[in-house]
């Protein structure tokens, strides 16, 4: 289907209500993937990305096809994932699920055949730390430079989604890069 996004929001604001189905496969992989590094859970992942899709289809008479419209949906998907944090911030739990032994969340990553078992293993743990680390985050800095790395996006972009500066991007991402530099330096030796 050669249908922009803006002309499928365009439909969906005139209430051709199954062109959401179209919007959501095109986009349902990228915004699960970029809530669960945000959280760092498939299952609070892929209900914040239907929720995402729900808040799009309910804002859907304020989309303004001027905009990008990766913008504006990755925009929905970070209010939510903030908001998200807010409430665990004052609901603390403790999670058994998508952890290792120490409790902290971890983002599998797939084997490489073409890698002998002891390497594999080693690149999984390289893989862990970096992934907590990235967890570890203050939430700011780990949704621009999420947005940057995985999504890969530009600061303007970012800035829009995020709702500031690009200046404020570009230094967000820069002490994100700076703390991971120094937690992960030990894995360089």
């Amino acid at each position: 289907m050669d249908v922009t996004d803006s002309e499928l929001m365009i439909r969906l604001t005139r209430g051709e209500d199954e062109v959401l189905d179209v919007l959501m496969r095109r986009w349902g992989d990228r915004v699960i993937s970029f809530l669960y590094r945000m959280t760092g859970r498939r299952d609070v992942a892929e209900d914040l990305a239907q929720e995402t899709f729900v808040k799009l289809y309910q804002a859907r008479g304020r989309y303004k096809p001027s905009g990008t419209f990766s913008t504006w949906l990755f925009a929905i998907a970070a209010n939510l994932g903030r908001n998200h944090a807010r409430w665990l911030r004052r609901h603390p739990t403790v999670s058994m699920d998508d952890s290792d032994a120490s409790g902290d969340a971890t983002f599998p990553e797939p084997a490489d055949p073409s890698r002998a078992p002891d390497g594999t293993a080693v690149g999984n743990d390289i893989a862990d730390t970096v992934n907590r680390a990235v967890l570890a985050l203050p939430l700011d800095l780990r949704e621009a430079l999420t947005l940057f790395v995985y999504e890969d996006m530009g600061y303007a972009d970012i800035a829009g989604i995020l709702g500031c500066s690009t200046k404020a991007v570009e230094t967000r991402i820069y002490r994100a890069r700076q703390i991971l530099k120094d937690q992960l330096k030990g894995l360089r030796e």
